[in-house]
């Protein structure tokens, strides 16, 4: 274990902005996940839906804040692999760096996908096996270049999906009022008829938090990228600090519109919660417009994410947890074999996802669906560990505190645990937490060999 704080400065290229960063922290986790996922929590919580965003989202920051305290006090674009491995022993940034890098890898898979069917519908004509080609060979080239390519290109995807939620916002608020034409004010009717505020009572919302929780996924990827801005320490704490609580405002602001404008009962299994507002408040071409921004949401969390996983991989190498092939950089600053790696197994991913959709990529699937709960506890644990460490030898790098050290990080992995266990009582979440738990187990495992051998060495 390392028991000092490291000096050595990263040897990635510089290049990421403040507002880079600042909408790759909002950009990274408004994904399908909140524009058409969200419509499954509400099925189960209701109104109490908002409750279920609130509880999952409170979750989401206290994790946040935690990381964006270690990053600010030690930038890496490891980052928690880094820090597990600082707080807690090398087992521990191994087996979270890769169990994070298999989760980005996968989801980069089923991102590819999404965004090929969709525009598999505007031009039949083509394949989706040649879209998921195409978008691949984009991102990968876009990942490639130097690192601002990649920052400017989440910075305009982040954007478009920000003004995007931001003009559904004021549109259902002026409908809420009945300020639009053709509309009458509609009042807390929805929030209290069809059964009232929380119509499956308190075991919706906590089925809604089950269903949602997972949406928060991709924040981390801010703290990646930290590591590769002119100011890291400036450039994570003002990241960590806008993103969380505009992405609390944007998530329960339009989930609170959603039930508000319309009866939670008037929801569609499989269709947008946002389309099916936009088309009653009479906005034209609602759902072609909802395709386009979760077209760009798709395609802006599968950059992010080969970005995430590449940088890991990276890093993984540079602390010899991964082939030390992965350590070439390019003149500008760009680790492109790690890039290539993360790629190749993602298109593997994509084969295995169009080929075989219902058995090995669900699987897959299924092994990654609670990864980020252990990484997030691997996070709070790392935490409360490299506090007392940074504390007692460098005090000034506390730039972003934790609240309630340490007791709001105690509650977080006692919530992070009661999801854990939710997760074992549920019979639809069951499955995936059972096949994620035997993916971590295994690459505990491996780590675990590791550290026996290199102790024997």
């Amino acid at each position: 274990m390392h028991d000092q704080l490291p000096s050595e400065p990263e040897p990635l290229g510089g290049g990421l902005k403040q507002r880079h960063l600042t909408m790759l922290g909002l950009g990274g986790v408004i994904g399908a996940g909140l524009f058409v996922g969200s419509g499954a929590g509400i099925a189960v919580a209701g109104p109490g839906i908002v409750v279920s965003y609130l509880i999952a989202g409170a979750l989401a920051m206290c994790v946040m804040r935690m990381l964006g305290e270690m990053s600010a006090a030690m930038p890496a674009s490891g980052s928690f692999s880094v820090h597990a491995e600082r707080a807690l022993g090398r087992w521990a940034g191994f087996s979270v760096g890769w169990l994070y890098w298999f989760l980005l890898v996968v989801v980069l898979a089923v991102e590819a996908t999404g965004a090929a069917q969709i525009a598999n519908g505007w031009a039949p004509g083509v394949p989706q096996w040649a879209w998921v080609l195409v978008f691949m060979l984009v991102f990968t080239g876009a990942n490639l270049a130097a690192v601002k390519n990649f920052g400017e290109f989440e910075f305009w995807f982040a954007a478009l999906k920000v003004f995007a939620i931001v003009a559904f916002l004021v549109l259902g608020t002026l409908a809420i009022f009945g300020l639009l034409p053709d509309t009458d004010p509609v009042g807390l009717t929805n929030l209290t008829g069809q059964g009232g505020f929380l119509p499956h009572g308190w075991q919706g919302v906590i089925s809604g938090v089950l269903a949602v929780v997972f949406a928060f996924g991709g924040l981390e990827v801010v703290t990646i990228a930290a590591a590769e801005s002119d100011d890291p320490v400036r450039a994570v704490s003002r990241a960590v600090r806008s993103a969380v609580f505009r992405i609390l405002f944007f998530y329960v602001g339009s989930m609170l519109v959603i039930v508000t404008v319309l009866p939670w009962t008037a929801q569609k299994a499989g269709i947008s919660p946002y389309v099916t507002v936009l088309d009653a408040i009479g906005v034209p071409s609602a759902g072609q417009i909802m395709n386009i921004v979760v077209f760009v949401a798709l395609l802006s969390a599968l950059n992010a994410n080969l970005y995430g996983s590449s940088r890991m991989v990276f890093s993984l190498a540079e602390r010899g947890e991964a082939p030390r092939a992965l350590l070439k950089v390019s003149g500008g600053g760009v680790p492109r074999r790690a890039v290539l790696a993360s790629v190749a197994f993602g298109f593997v991913s994509v084969l295995l996802n169009l080929e075989w959709p219902e058995s090995v990529f669900l699987y897959m699937l299924n092994s990654v669906g609670a990864v980020l709960l252990f990484v997030w506890a691997l996070i709070a644990a790392s935490q409360l560990r490299l506090r007392r460490l940074v504390e007692r030898e460098a005090p000034e790098r506390l730039v972003l505190r934790m609240w309630g050290f340490p007791w709001l990080t105690w509650a977080t992995l006692a919530a992070i645990a009661a999801v854990i266990g939710l997760m074992l009582t549920d019979d639809s979440a069951r499955p995936q937490l059972l096949w994620s738990t035997g993916a971590t187990a295994l690459v505990v495992a491996v780590a675990g060999v590791r550290e026996l051998r290199a102790r024997r060495a």
